[in-house]
């Protein structure tokens, strides 16, 4: 499967769904993460240690990247840039999106998610100057990486039992970030802390959650955790 995982800024995917790439690639699912900006400018980083470091985590949970180059803290919703990220979904073929929880206070967040929901819409569309053939992904799903202090209240929670250490080390590939920033070394630690409790709700070592605007389907109970 095509899966393609949308983030404002590198380590915002990494952050919200890390063990789930993670499990998915090593399921052998086809996994693209896609940056809508470099992230910079940041205390400790530059544009070039920030693309040093995004390949990095993207290598540790075995994934392809690729950035799209918005300018960082101005991403606003426009045709242009629907065009861009559904382009990446038809060229990807992509069949699941994952993007990031549509409330949240930093405005590239929100604008990023507005962005991917529309392109996907796009991508399927005919008779445009869009690369690639038309294609719907059938799912489209928002992981937590918000700047606002809520808890999640998932639609559903996928079980990332045995990935959580390397979701760790994806995030801590982000030095200029995570190591360096002194006020910002505990965020691995509540990354992991909410892992675990998300796991317990299901009965595992570790989970993460997500949300859906559309209803699941089950082909029968087999499949629960």
């Amino acid at each position: 499967m095509n899966i393609l995982v949308v983030g404002a800024h590198p380590d915002d995917q990494e952050l919200g769904m890390g063990g789930t790439i993670a499990r998915l690639a090593a399921d052998g699912h086809r996994v693209h993460l896609l940056d809508m900006t470099n992230g910079e400018p940041t205390p400790h980083g530059t544009p070039e240690i920030r693309a040093r470091e995004s390949a990095r985590a993207a290598e540790i949970l075995g994934v392809t990247r690729e950035c799209l180059g918005l300018p960082n803290r101005e991403v606003v919703h426009s045709v242009e840039a629907r065009h861009a990220v559904a382009g990446v979904i038809r060229r990807h073929a992509v069949e699941v999106v994952f993007t990031a929880y549509p409330i949240d206070a930093h405005p590239d967040h929100v604008a990023t998610t507005r962005i991917v929901e529309d392109a996907r819409f796009d991508s399927k569309l005919t008779k445009t100057d869009l690369p690639g053939e038309p294609i719907y992904p059938k799912w489209l799903f928002h992981y937590w990486c918000t700047h606002l202090r809520i808890v999640p209240d998932p639609s559903f929670l996928i079980d990332t039992t045995g990935f959580a250490e390397r979701k760790r080390e994806a995030i801590l590939a982000y030095e200029s970030q995570f190591v360096l920033p002194e006020r910002n070394r505990r965020v691995p630690d509540w990354i992991d802390s909410a892992g675990v409790f998300f796991g317990s709700r299901i009965g595992t070592a570790s989970a993460e959650p997500f949300f859906s605007r559309e209803p699941l389907g089950l082909a029968g109970l087999s499949g629960l955790t």
